[in-house]
């Protein structure tokens, strides 16, 4: 590294308000990690971002050093884009902050928040929005690349859910997006492509919600596999928007081919059995288990199915 670089490097260690990690670091193997054990990419630093500040000198250290950079949030893209190699990563995880106006219903949330962490602060109004099933899915991923989950048939995704963002753009800029500010970049985040800039802070409309939804799962035996996706197919076409259905084939540990099928109704309780037994009454399952869940529980169903640091393909 010349001597310039080490002084812009230097600079930006000083200026910045949570911590750079670097290859020498002891720390270095254990930041570098995601969510997929596959990705093994080597970074040449890590930026831990402590406020929207840091993330403006990281871009512009980045574009003064012609340095590679990525951002990384919750890190569970099954690609890794959020980490570079030899180049700059910018971390968000550090920024947390979450307010929540219940009576307008809307909320402010850094973009360092986990789904689990955003859920549990806005279910303690009874608000939610759509968010995805993995509780350590960082929200900035998930809502900038669409953002499905239990609740999308009724209120879409999380990006139909973005009311505003903080946005600081290639060349350093802080900028709000919004219906009433810079619409443009707001339907930039919302889905128009990407590489728009790094967003700091989202705001999200809320929905009453929980705190129990009835949700659980059916599942069908070999000889009753097809039959019982035929009657899901059927099920699902015509389903209230309160409905959220997925099936999975599947195998057993004894190696016996299965279905499965997991609902999740978030309409009100006492109509939620009448509605699900069209499906719960067909076939004859070899397991049949639906119950009134809390919220934040199934929102972090997918964490045992899904655990950091398998080899994902």
């Amino acid at each position: 590294m010349s001597i310039g670089a080490k002084n812009k490097l230097t600079r930006f260690q000083e200026k910045l308000r949570g911590r750079l990690v670097l290859p020498d670091d002891v720390e270095y193997d254990r930041a570098r990690r995601v969510w997929n054990g596959v990705v093994d990419k080597r970074p040449a630093m890590i930026a831990y971002c402590a406020e929207r500040n840091d993330v403006i000198e990281a871009i512009t250290f980045a574009r003064s050093t012609g340095l590679e950079l990525s951002v990384r949030s919750g890190g569970h893209n099954v690609a890794g884009n959020s980490l570079c190699e030899g180049g700059l990563v910018v971390d968000l995880s550090m920024m947390k902050k979450i307010t929540v106006d219940s009576e307008h219903r809307f909320a402010r949330a850094e973009a360092g928040l986990t789904l689990g962490e955003f859920d549990a602060a806005t279910q303690a109004f009874g608000l939610a929005t759509t968010m995805g099933v993995n509780s350590d899915t960082g929200i900035a991923g998930l809502t900038l690349g669409g953002g499905f989950g239990k609740l999308g048939r009724r209120f879409g995704l999380a990006c139909d859910n973005l009311l505003a963002a903080d946005v600081v753009t290639a060349d350093g800029q802080l900028m709000r997006a919004s219906a009433a500010e810079n619409d443009d970049l707001l339907w930039g985040v919302r889905g128009g492509g990407g590489n728009f800039g790094i967003v700091t802070a989202f705001e999200y409309s809320l929905h009453p919600v929980g705190p129990q939804l009835l949700a659980g799962s059916l599942v069908y035996g070999e000889a009753e596999r097809r039959d019982a996706l035929r009657r899901y197919y059927e099920f699902s076409y015509e389903a209230a928007d309160e409905i959220s259905a997925d099936a999975a084939l599947m195998t057993s540990e004894s190696g016996e081919r299965l279905l499965a099928i997991s609902v999740c109704y978030c309409g009100p309780l006492e109509q939620g059995e009448r509605i699900l037994a069209p499906l719960r009454n067909h076939g004859k399952p070899i397991q049949d288990q639906f119950a009134a869940v809390p919220y934040l529980h199934i929102q972090s169903g997918g964490d045992d199915v899904f655990p950091r640091g398998r080899r994902y393909y």
